[in-house]
């Protein structure tokens, strides 16, 4: 029986529900990028990282390819990116709401009433 797309997009979500992993495609965005280099942006251990992108490299969402000693990680297409960008706009509209909000609440503590 068939997984319903429902669930999948669930999943596929879930898998993306790592900040390591955020943190990764993020940096992925602007091209291939040596695991080495990957290390030196975030403040995560070496088997922790490796862990994380073995998930995304499983889930096909990233590509490894050994370039000597080097291993390289690059999005597999260009819709997960547009897909990290569409997140980003997403919480700042949500964010930019509870800004709005949090001013009424303050102004409301301020009013007489």
């Amino acid at each position: 029986m068939a997984v319903p797309l429902y669930q999948a997009k669930a999943e596929f979500f879930k898998m993306l529900g790592h900040p390591v992993r955020i943190r990764v495609l993020e940096l992925l965005q602007n091209g291939p990028t040596a695991v080495r280099d990957l290390l030196a942006e975030m403040d995560v251990e070496p088997a922790a990282l490796s862990q994380q992108l073995a998930v995304l490299r499983r889930s096909g969402i990233v590509t490894a390819t050994r370039e000597g000693s080097t291993v390289v990680y690059a999005l597999a297409g260009g819709d997960v990116a547009d897909l990290m960008r569409a997140a980003r706009r997403i919480l700042t509209e949500m964010l930019a709401g509870q800004n709005v909000l949090l001013e009424e609440l303050r102004d409301a503590d301020v009013e007489p009433g």
